[in-house]
Parts: C-alpha cells; sequence; structure tokens
C-alpha cells in the first residue's frame, strides 16, 4: 500500500499499528487522524489531520491523495458512548457511513481515472460487545448478535454497511471483533473493561490493585501487540478470501481473574499474589466476567490468532 489512513491514531491501538508499519516500511505516506495527535511520530512519511471524524471535511481532508488502505480505529467506547449516545451516533456510525460514502466515490472514479485498480481495502474495528450482556453459553461463527449497549449496536450498523459496500464492490472491506485489548497505560479512557489492563500495571509495578471482579471471573483477552498482527493480517488477506466473509470474531485466550495473576507472580514474582485484593461489583461481573468458550474457527481458518498463552499475553502486553 502507498498510502494509508488511520483513524483513531492517537489511541492505544492506534499507537501501537502506526509504530509497526512505520518500522516495517509498509507504506510511502501515512495519515494520522485524530483529536491530538502530539504524541505521534516524527518522521516525514507521516501527515498529521488533527481533529473528529465526525466532521466530514475531517475524513475527506484525510483521504486526500487517494488511499489504498484504512484502518479505521476511531470510536467512542463503550461506557463513554452509553453516556452521551448523541456523540456515540456521530462518531461510532454517522462518521463510519461518511468514510464508506468518500471510498465509495472513489472507487466510482476508478474504471476511468485508474483502470484496473482495486477498490481501497478497509479494516474496520469492531467489538464483541455486538453479542450483547449476558452472553449465550457458547459463542461461535453462527451465534446471532444482540447488542445491549448503544456502542454495540453502532458497531453491528457499521459491519452490516459494510457488508453491503463490499457486495457491491465499492469497498473492500474487513471487520474484526475485538475483544479487551491489553494493557492500555493508565488514564481515563471511558473504557467499562479498564480494570484488564490495569491489573497488568499494577502488579508489573508492586502496586496494590483492588480488583472489581471475583478471581474466578473469566474473560477473552489479546495483547496489544496481536491485535495489531491481526490487524495487519487483515489488510493483506486476499479480496476473494474476503468475498465469502467480511466480518470476523477473533481466537482469543479464554482466562480467569486467577490465571493471569498466576502469570503475572510466575513473571513478577510470588509477592505480587498478595497485593490483588477483590471487591466484585455484580454488573461488571455479569458483563466482563462470564465469558463463554469462544469457537472462532472462520477467523482461524484465514490466520487470525491469539497470544497463545498467558505468559507470551503478558509479554507481549507490557512491551515497550
Amino acid at each position: 500500500m502507498k498510502h494509508i489512513l488511520v483513524t483513531g491514531a492517537n489511541g492505544f491501538v492506534g499507537q501501537a499499528l502506526t509504530r509497526r508499519l512505520l518500522a516495517d516500511g509498509a507504506c510511502e505516506r501515512l495519515t494520522l487522524v485524530d483529536l491530538t495527535l502530539d504524541d505521534a511520530p516524527q518522521d516525514p512519511r507521516v501527515r498529521r489531520v488533527v481533529g473528529s471524524i465526525a466532521d466530514d471535511g475531517v475524513l475527506a481532508a484525510a483521504l486526500e491523495p487517494d488511499c489504498d488502505g484504512v484502518f479505521h480505529l476511531a470510536s467512542l467506547p463503550g461506557g463513554a458512548a452509553e453516556r452521551q449516545p448523541a456523540l456515540g451516533l456521530d462518531v461510532n456510525l454517522r462518521a463510519t457511513l461518511t468514510l464508506l460514502e468518500l471510498l465509495r466515490r472513489r472507487a466510482a472514479k476508478h474504471p476511468v481515472e485508474n483502470p484496473g485498480q482495486p477498490a481501497a481495502r478497509l479494516v474496520f474495528t469492531s467489538t464483541i460487545a455486538v453479542y450483547g450482556s449476558p452472553l449465550p453459553d457458547r459463542v461461535d461463527d453462527a451465534t446471532p448478535t444482540r447488542p445491549t449497549l448503544s456502542y454495540g449496536a453502532q458497531k453491528l450498523a457499521a459491519e452490516i454497511l459494510l457488508n453491503d459496500y463490499g457486495r457491491r464492490g465499492w469497498v473492500d472491506g474487513c471487520a474484526l471483533r475485538l475483544p479487551g485489548i491489553v494493557a492500555r497505560p493508565p488514564a481515563p479512557n471511558g473504557l467499562l473493561s479498564a480494570f484488564m489492563s490495569e491489573i497488568f500495571w499494577a502488579l508489573a509495578a508492586g502496586r496494590p490493585f483492588v480488583c472489581p471482579v471475583s478471581a474466578q471471573a473469566v474473560a477473552w483477552w489479546m495483547s496489544v501487540e496481536t491485535c495489531v498482527d491481526n490487524l495487519l493480517h487483515a489488510a493483506g488477506l486476499p479480496s476473494a478470501t474476503l468475498a465469502e466473509r467480511r466480518v470476523f470474531t477473533l481466537p482469543v485466550l479464554r482466562l480467569t481473574i486467577a490465571d493471569l495473576v498466576d502469570g503475572l507472580a510466575a513473571r513478577f514474582g510470588e509477592d505480587r499474589r498478595r497485593l490483588v485484593t477483590h471487591a466484585p461489583d455484580p454488573a461488571l461481573e455479569a458483563g466482563f466476567g462470564a465469558f463463554p468458550p469462544l469457537d472462532a474457527t472462520a477467523a482461524a481458518a484465514v490466520g487470525f490468532r491469539h497470544d497463545g498463552d498467558v505468559g507470551a499475553l503478558i509479554r507481549r502486553a507490557l512491551a515497550p
């Protein structure tokens, strides 16, 4: 890809993806979009577009000149979208539709201006919140989607649009339903699942941690490095593969909090165990501590992967 656009580039995953794209030499030009980009790399390949994706002009400016690859990561996350439904609708759905339309209009010019040029590859980060809460006893590729948060509903609607634009050949899109990605640096971020990252940093630093779910709470986990691996894999999938399926629920590690604490104690010392106390929040545990087995056969069949084991998860989650 010559020109890649990353929305939400100042976010946790966006920064990791940006670093990897530049390190791998994966593009000649990299356009970054976010509300702030003060920490963006100083690199001659990087162009910064500061603003909200809810502003149509921001996306239009970011796509110039023609873009052949887009990683659409920007979103208003679950808790924040629930508190601010109008903003969530603007950012999570309307802006995604605007992006799809801008890419469609560019695709319409290709037969005249660039014969044979394929539609732009769009990698869209969706969410496991499309399944709703509580989850069924097992999740697989045939599990119905029943979102119970506005965030999940907005992401599901965007998936449906991406499928339709792909069917018509307007956008060569792929959506990845992400689990909790760890370990996000401690900061206010509106994520109900923030504790899943905070426990990594607390025990790594030897600080006490009050866990808002029980030791037996079980969740789906993926490190940021493995998340980036999967995003880049999605960008390189053959178009023929995506003609069969455009939306993938990714393979994950399914671990209890006790499993994670065991891994952190093995990495940083047995004394870390006594730093953890539990004050379970029933609502939080119901939403983020009762994840069933996940069968991600479709994603695994085309090469998507999880971290492997808890030790690799911790190592990759805390990598510099």
